[in-house]
């Protein structure tokens, strides 16, 4: 069996969908909805590197080195700020973060 562009699209397709129910249904815990955010982006990643792969072209996988960089970054200043958050409120629920004052 040979894999086709279609089943890679498919697993973007269905890790994006994955993400977007993980978004909608954990509005509460802020370390699980960056998880489902960095699972978006690699759903992402998997259609670019497919089709950069398909069409023989290397600027997919380019532009992908530089989003799981750009995400990498985003991962760790939001892991700082939840950290943060936790020192000064002693919880990170989304629902009694609801005002943030200096």
């Amino acid at each position: 069996m040979t894999l086709t562009l279609g089943h890679f699209l498919s697993l973007g397709a269905m890790l994006f969908a994955l993400s977007v129910v993980g978004i909608f249904l954990n509005r509460k815990n802020l370390i699980v909805l960056m998880m489902a955010l960095e699972l978006m982006l690699l759903a992402v990643n998997t259609n670019f590197v497919a089709f950069s792969y398909y069409l023989g072209d290397l600027s997919g996988q380019i532009f992908v080195f530089f989003i799981l960089t750009v995400a990498a970054a985003e991962s760790a200043i939001g892991l700082a700020i939840l950290v943060a958050l936790f020192r000064n409120k002693a919880n990170i629920n989304v629902d009694e973060l609801d005002s943030l004052k200096g």
